[in-house]
């Protein structure tokens, strides 16, 4: 057999994770992707940097909030959005 292989990167499953619930821990949502917390805190890095996510802070915790109206970075078609993504793959899970 071959390696494992995904339809989504990490980076569209930390997305989908931070939507089901913005005030997740990194560390959580590490344990739920099977991912390490160094990992998912660099795909959160990324996400931040390109604008794609805020990071907020919640007295001691962070929130996250999706920048829904964004534009994918690749194009499939017409312009989809962060959300329309988003949208299909939150309400399908």
């Amino acid at each position: 057999m071959g390696a494992e292989w995904s339809f989504l990167t990490n980076h569209a499953r930390v997305l989908v994770c931070i939507a089901h619930d913005q005030g997740l821990r990194l560390r959580d949502v590490a344990e739920v992707l099977g991912l390490t917390e160094r990992t998912v805190f660099g795909i959160v890095t990324e996400l931040t940097e390109a604008g794609y996510v805020v990071k907020e802070k919640d007295g001691r915790r962070n929130r996250y909030r999706i920048q829904h109206h964004l534009p994918l970075r690749q194009r499939v078609g017409r312009e989809a959005t962060i959300g329309e993504l988003l949208d299909l793959l939150v309400a399908s899970s």
